[in-house]
């Protein structure tokens, strides 16, 4: 360990030396491509510099703890061992996470699909309440979150609904919301209160630059249609909608939420670009199975991960067995100490793993 990370002090100063080069300087994408390398060994290039100095003080500490015979010297002596011990074995813990292996799209801005399952309209609702959670929680970390297309129903439900969330860390707080998510509740439009259980299904895919995924355009067909639904007087009277269709694979984007026949095809295509990339690397994964196990859970969609029971104002996450009695703040975005658990359930897994 104490090798490697040798080697990222070494390469994080050698880049502190090539983004002072003026050569550099006036280079974009090396600019760009140092200061990204330096930023992503910034903390481990920290805890290291850390570590070695608090390994210093304690190898000095237990040097004169030897060599002194003054009593209170020696207590004082003692306390500092201590204090220095328990610094050093947080470090390392700190380090050990630090050289896990990271997900290379946890750094990426996330396109969201959310989609009412069984249960019809309390389904689309459900639905609804999950875009809205998801977007109150992004308020609460600063990101900002914008709506690709959706398909409505009569009482304000969506059958599904595409959209991006833009911020730092966005792919690697989310990821863990994708499968299956139960509700159970008396759904509005139940007149003898009974309970019922409807599901809606969660996507969370990294948002694709135009260098992760190359498109042809002669693999693309093309097609605009009508908008239905809301819009004002240029709902079924313009051609604004369009639909892509990726012919090699067969994926189908459609977006019609903007006036603008460009602006929507713009979005169909950062969603197309999305999906392309989450197909990509499910195709890789399945090479590499092993690894994918160590996930907490498959990401499939089909996945049940969590159910909200509103009667008990409960939350459980089924993947690592948690549960909470405060649904009514799940529900307005206060998801960090579902996802905090998560996080730690998986770095335990890669840990068991790297040992």
């Amino acid at each position: 360990m104490l090798e490697r990370l040798e080697s990222i002090r070494q390469r994080y100063e050698e880049l502190n030396q090539l983004l002072s080069d003026p050569e550099v300087i006036h280079n974009t994408d090396l600019l760009r491509k140092y200061s990204k390398e330096q930023s992503d060994l910034e903390p481990k290039y920290h805890a290291y510099c850390d570590y070695t100095e608090v390994a210093t003080q304690y190898e000095e500490a237990r040097m004169m703890l030897e060599e002194e015979s003054d009593p209170e010297m020696l207590e004082l002596v003692k306390t500092e061992l201590e204090q220095l011990s328990d610094r050093k074995k947080e470090l390392e813990e700190e380090i050990r996470l630090l050289l896990l292996p990271k997900d290379p799209n946890d750094d990426k801005n996330v396109i969201v699909e959310i989609r009412g399952a069984a249960g019809g309209e309390e389904a689309a609702l459900f639905a609804a309440d999950l875009y809205r959670m998801y977007t109150r929680y992004g308020e609460q970390m600063g990101w900002k979150s914008e709506i690709l297309d959706t398909n409505t129903t009569g009482l304000g439900g969506f059958k599904e609904v595409v959209f991006s969330v833009q911020g730092q860390g966005a792919y690697s707080r989310l990821k863990y919301e994708s499968g299956a998510h139960r509700v159970q509740r008396v759904p509005t439009t139940e007149s003898g209160g009974r309970i019922h259980t409807s599901t809606a299904t969660v996507a969370v895919l990294p948002e694709a630059e135009e260098v992760d995924v190359e498109i042809q355009d002669k693999d693309l067909r093309i097609d605009t249609f009508c908008s239905s639904g809301p819009g004002g007087q240029s709902v079924n009277t313009t051609k604004s909608a369009v639909r892509i269709t990726h012919l090699p694979t067969g994926i189908v984007v459609s977006c019609q939420d903007e006036k603008s026949q460009l602006k929507n095809k713009e979005k169909a295509m950062r969603v197309l670009r999305a999906r392309l990339l989450d197909q990509k690397q499910r195709e890789e994964e399945a090479k590499l199975a092993d690894a994918r196990k160590v996930q907490v859970g498959t990401g499939d969609r089909s996945e049940r991960i969590r159910t909200y029971n509103f009667p008990q104002s409960r939350v459980t996450d089924h993947r690592i067995g948690l549960t909470l009695h405060k649904l009514d703040l799940v529900m307005e975005g206060e998801l960090d100490e579902i996802i905090d658990a998560l996080v730690l359930e998986e770095q335990a897994k890669l840990l068991k793993q790297a040992e």
